[in-house]
């Protein structure tokens, strides 16, 4: 196994939530996009919480339809995507059966988002102060002559040295760092009880990337915001993550607290995904790539498991049906032949 598997989870942490009711909870999620060349399955039966002060790592290999849950219970899809099944609920409100107006005024307000590309995601022709003042001035509760201020204190809590020039400054002067810690006060000035982070640290180096997560940890323990963290970068989700949720090819096939999913991962593909992370003191040849690619999700003839055509454990049963194994139990797997299984 990956030396992933030694890091420190962060429910360790002292500050880390005690059990309590869900904020958010997706149950039975099903999505599809309509293409010219089929229809894409992008989702199959997904569900997940995340509660007060927790954060929750999604992870998986591109592809495997993290970005395109967190687009759905935004409400921000693409217009070719549809949910078929399922209930997306937030404090009790169904996102599903919410207007467009009532998920704007949610966005923002309740939920905070950072975006997987900081650049694309701000706009390049409003300075930067700017753009906060709007969020601020639309979510944040703050007089019209306080905005300057509060946009400028933003930026202080998320280390922005000398605030007040980065305040005038446009995103194309900024570092990419820079750019994602603006994108993260933007997140989070308006005070969001959920903040779904995707990517929060692509692009960035492995310094930056420890100093943007510690960040988000810090504020997400202050304030008990429930907190989704999407990454492909399981050492990264190691050592920040509460629980992890793992996604293969639109399926959630395993879900456990941190220090469990890494000391003893269930389904072959979370295995295989520990063994092909590098870690510091693994060599290259201790690394184990995943045999084969994602299945064609536009495929009439899925197989109920859809990690079946690339699993040292498959049966003749994995085909047909799916077993949950202890569904709703802090760990649980969706798998006909799990690790540990008798």
């Amino acid at each position: 196994m990956s030396a992933v598997a030694t890091h420190a989870p962060a429910a360790a942490d002292d500050a880390a939530p005690a059990p309590g009711r869900a904020l958010l909870e997706m149950t039975d999620v099903s999505l599809e996009f309509r293409t010219r060349s089929g229809t894409v399955r992008a989702l199959q039966h997904v569900s997940l919480s995340v509660r007060r002060g927790e954060i929750v790592g999604l992870v998986g290999e591109s592809g495997s339809g993290k970005s395109v849950l967190c687009y759905a219970l935004l409400g921000l899809s693409d217009r070719a995507a549809r949910i078929t099944s399922g209930r997306i609920d937030y404090d009790g409100i169904d996102l599903r059966a919410a207007s467009e107006r009532e998920l704007q005024d949610l966005r923002g307000r309740e939920i905070g988002m950072v975006f997987q590309n900081p650049r694309a995601a701000l706009n390049p022709i409003r300075t930067i102060g700017r753009q906060l003042e709007d969020v601020l001035r639309r979510h944040g509760a703050v007089r019209r002559a306080d905005l300057r201020e509060r946009a400028i204190e933003a930026l202080r809590e998320v280390a922005i040295a000398d605030p007040q020039r980065r305040h005038r400054a446009y995103p194309f002067e900024l570092s990419g760092g820079m750019c994602q810690r603006v994108m993260i006060a933007l997140a989070l000035c308006g005070a969001p009880r959920l903040l779904i982070a995707d990517e929060p640290t692509t692009g960035l180096d492995v310094t930056t990337q420890a100093a943007v997560l510690a960040l988000v940890r810090e504020r997400v323990r202050a304030s008990r915001v429930a907190t989704l963290l999407i990454t492909h970068d399981l050492a990264l989700a190691a050592d920040f993550c509460d629980r992890i949720v793992v996604m293969h090819a639109g399926h959630v096939v395993e879900t456990a607290p941190t220090g469990a999913l890494f000391g003893a991962p269930r389904h072959p593909y979370t295995q295989a995904l520990i063994a092909s992370t590098p870690a510091g003191r693994d060599a290259l040849e201790e690394l184990r790539p995943i045999a084969g690619g994602l299945p064609d999700l536009r495929r009439e003839d899925l197989p109920a498991c859809r990690f079946l055509e690339r699993c040292p454990r498959a049966l003749p049963a994995c085909r047909d049906a799916l077993a949950h194994v202890a569904p709703g139990a802090a760990h649980a797997v969706a798998c006909n032949n799990p690790l540990g299984a008798p």
